[in-house]
C-alpha cells in the first residue's frame, strides 16, 4: 500500500470515529474496494490521465450513490487531488486499520479447489488456536496452479503446505545433488 493511500485511510477513519459510523464506512469500503477489484473497466478508468477527473467523479458518484456521506466526500477529495487511482488502495488500508482497531485477525487460505464448509470450519478453529483470538475472519483465495494442499496467511505469517511448494522443494534438492 502507498503511504498517500495510508493516510487517506487514517483520515476516513478518524472521521469516522468522530460520527460512530466506523462500522458503516467499514461497510462502504469492503464495497467499493470489492466493485474495483471485480471491474478491470473501473481499474482502466481511474487510472486514465486521458478521462477528465470531473468524469471520473460522475461516475464514481453514480456507481457508489447508496455509500454513506464520508465515501462520497473522499471521492470528492480524492478527484480534487487528482489521486482517483488510489482509492482501491484507501479501500483496503481502511479495512486493514479498521480490523487491527477491533481486533480482528484476518486470515486467508488458498487452496486449488474451493474449501468446503466442514474444511473452513477446521481451518477457522486452527487460526483461532494460532492468533489466539475468537475474533477471525476468513477469506479463501482460488488457485489451482498450487495443485493441491493449502496456503495460510495470518497477518504477516504464512505457512506453505501447497504440493507445487513441495514439488519445487524437491527439485531444489535434486538439483543440488547433481
Amino acid at each position: 500500500m502507498s503511504r498517500a493511500a495510508i493516510r487517506y485511510a487514517k483520515a476516513i477513519l478518524q472521521k469516522a470515529n468522530e460520527n460512530n459510523i466506523e462500522a458503516v464506512l467499514f461497510s462502504d469500503m469492503q464495497s467499493v474496494y470489492k466493485t474495483i477489484e471485480d471491474s478491470r473497466e473501473l481499474q482502466a478508468v481511474l487510472q486514465s490521465p486521458v478521462i477528465k477527473a470531473n468524469d471520473k467523479k460522475e461516475a464514481l458518484l453514480k456507481i457508489f450513490s447508496g455509500q454513506s456521506e464520508i465515501t462520497h466526500s473522499l471521492i470528492h477529495i480524492l478527484v480534487a487531488n487528482k489521486r482517483t487511482a488510489l482509492l482501491g488502495n484507501v479501500a483496503k488500508s481502511y479495512i486493514d486499520l479498521y480490523n487491527d482497531e477491533q481486533g480482528v485477525k484476518v486470515a486467508t487460505v488458498i487452496t486449488a479447489v474451493p474449501l468446503s464448509s466442514e474444511l473452513e470450519n477446521k481451518v477457522m478453529a486452527k487460526v483461532k488456536e494460532l492468533t489466539e483470538s475468537e475474533k477471525v475472519t476468513l477469506t479463501n483465495e482460488v488457485d489451482p496452479a498450487i495443485i493441491g494442499g493449502f496456503i495460510l496467511r495470518v497477518g504477516d505469517i504464512q505457512y506453505n503446505a501447497s504440493i507445487a511448494n513441495q514439488l519445487g522443494n524437491l527439485k531444489r534438492e535434486f538439483s543440488k545433488s547433481l
